[in-house]
């Protein structure tokens, strides 16, 4: 996400927690720490705050920082002993997946080059039934 849609985002969500709360922007300011004026821009989209005022927004406003970044289960997880979430992938992918874990890096770095040589315009490559891999 470029600076700019990330500003509005947090800007988004701060403004509908605040109203949620029913508190005015120099509330919530104070409840930060933080000068009116700085929170009326970050609300506004034209400020994205430091991370330690984040922080104090999110707790002034009861908030995750997950939320307040426009961040969902889905896209991270929600403590360090939960595995990350998984992007949905096909099953062959998956199984590829499976495979490549096991692989040294200089394997892997060799696959990644054979994979963007097929990926070039220039490269035609066509698949039958016969020529797909057995499992």
């Amino acid at each position: 996400m470029i600076p700019e849609e990330l500003m509005k985002v947090v800007g988004q969500v701060a403004r509908e927690a605040r109203e949620r709360l029913d508190m005015n922007q120099a509330e919530v300011a104070r409840a930060a720490g933080i000068s009116p004026v700085v929170y009326g821009r970050i609300e506004r989209g034209m400020m994205l705050p430091a991370v330690p005022t984040l922080r104090k927004i999110a707790t002034a406003l009861g908030i995750s920082t997950d939320v307040l970044l426009g961040l969902g289960p889905k896209d991270v997880a929600r403590t360090l002993n939960e595995p990350p979430p998984e992007v949905a992938l096909g099953a062959e992918l998956r199984k590829l997946l499976r495979t490549l874990r096991a692989w040294p890096d200089e394997k892997v770095r060799f696959l990644a080059r054979v994979a963007k040589l097929l990926d070039s315009p220039s490269v035609k490559v066509e698949f039958t039934k016969e020529s797909e891999p057995e499992d």
